[in-house]
């Protein structure tokens, strides 16, 4: 792959826009090739994340789905006195053919309890300039294309649209963003065989993951397993094995008085262990069949000890080239380097139960900028904190779901 394409590969999502969306009332914000949500506790840093989240599940199952999932409508649309009656997501994003352009909708709240997609918006290179369909209440309003697959207010219209070929690669990139917040005892227990292709949530298919890259990108897994050996030195490499109709993960490592690594199977492994598995894997896993288009890891450090996370950082940077990543995090330990520029960090906080997140301030900015402090001295000294002036400024007035890409 050359630089340039590299680098189209690398960065999908450039712009997140969120409205009412769990506790974040208003959010506008860039997002690079490696960006770091850096917060307290409860900040609101996960429901960033689940906000991307739900545009994949929404399309990939229903929108039915993906709000059930999430307890329901009441649960998903912000708590407020104002009582907002809607939210909104707008995502504006580079595809990886050098296409870029915006997908956007809101979902009303109806007075039967139930709900219907408001507006929805998809545009590639500007409206009028290139594909693009825009829906009010689930009726067309105007489209490029000719022909336009019936569409439900219950329903978001891009999954229908999947079928045009000019909306495809849309809906394939929003779809092949990959969610984690790993669960050491779904990686541990005996897994069913599944699709290899994308590894799920909780790491739940890992076997199945590592067994497609061993086929499919063996160099995937040499890099899998040099990390790995760098955050557990002990272990030397990692494998599928199938344990009759089932299948695990057998790691090789060191034993006192051996010659050689014995093998040990997932369900004896530490809870650490299996995290820097999951997180090794989720970051590593494209391969000639599948490529996420974006990997969101939820706190990376959680069970890893602080020595890992150069190791970590060095993963984190390099996956990066290839796939876009989005993590939270709330460890100096991680951020504990001059390479992090002020650039790939947002500052999350909660104010009254509202998530505010925003770049860092100017004066913290220039603390990275000069290498007075790095981004994890900063966080020890609690001075990592969103910048009043574009928090006024985006709340001064209503932030623009629908429209042409500014």
């Amino acid at each position: 792959m050359d630089e340039q394409a590299l680098q189209i590969s690398g960065h999908f999502l450039t712009r997140v826009v969120l409205r009412n969306y769990k506790s974040i009332a208003s959010c506008d914000v860039q997002l690079g090739r490696l960006t770091y949500l850096v917060g307290l506790n409860s900040s609101g840093k996960s429901n960033f994340l689940d906000a991307l989240h739900f545009v994949r599940d929404a399309l990939t199952g229903s929108l039915d789905i993906a709000l059930n999932a999430r307890s329901g409508l009441s649960e998903v649309r912000r708590r407020s006195s104002g009582h907002p009656t809607h939210f909104g997501i707008r995502l504006e994003f580079r595809l990886r053919n050098g296409q870029q352009g915006y997908y956007a909708f809101n979902v009303r709240a109806l007075k039967d309890r139930g709900y219907e997609v408001q507006t929805e918006e998809c545009s590639l290179n500007g409206i009028g300039k290139g594909p693009f369909f825009k829906l009010e209440g689930g009726k067309l309003k105007g489209s490029s294309e000719t022909a336009f697959p019936a569409v439900t207010s219950d329903r978001l219209a891009l999954v229908s649209a999947s079928g045009l070929p000019v909306f495809r690669p849309v809906f394939d990139a929003l779809t092949s963003m990959g969610f984690y917040n790993f669960n050491p005892k779904s990686i541990r227990e005996l897994q069913q065989p599944q699709d290899g292709r994308l590894l799920k949530s909780s790491g739940e298919n890992i076997a199945s993951v590592l067994g497609h890259l061993e086929r499919n990108a063996p160099e995937a897994v040499k890099i899998i397993e040099q990390y790995l050996h760098t955050v557990v030195p002990m272990v030397h490499g990692v494998k599928r094995v199938p344990v009759g109709p089932m299948e695990t993960v057998a790691f090789r490592q060191d034993m006192a008085g051996a010659k050689y690594p014995w093998e040990f199977l997932g369900m004896n492994m530490s809870d650490g262990t299996l995290r820097a598995l999951g997180i090794l894997t989720a970051l590593f896993q494209g391969n000639r069949d599948y490529m996420p288009s974006l990997i969101g890891i939820e706190e990376p450090e959680t069970a890893l000890h602080p020595a890992a996370s150069s190791a970590l950082r060095e993963a984190l940077q390099r996956a990066s080239e290839h796939t876009q990543v989005v993590v939270t995090s709330h460890s100096p330990d991680l951020l504990d380097d001059a390479s992090i520029t002020a650039d790939s960090v947002l500052a999350v906080v909660a104010n009254a139960g509202e998530t505010k997140i925003a770049p860092i301030d100017e004066a913290s900015r220039n603390a990275i900028r000069n290498h007075l402090f790095s981004a994890g001295e900063l966080l020890r000294l609690d001075q990592l904190m969103p910048d009043p002036v574009i928090l006024a400024e985006i709340e001064s007035g209503q932030v623009d779901l629908f429209g042409d890409c500014r």
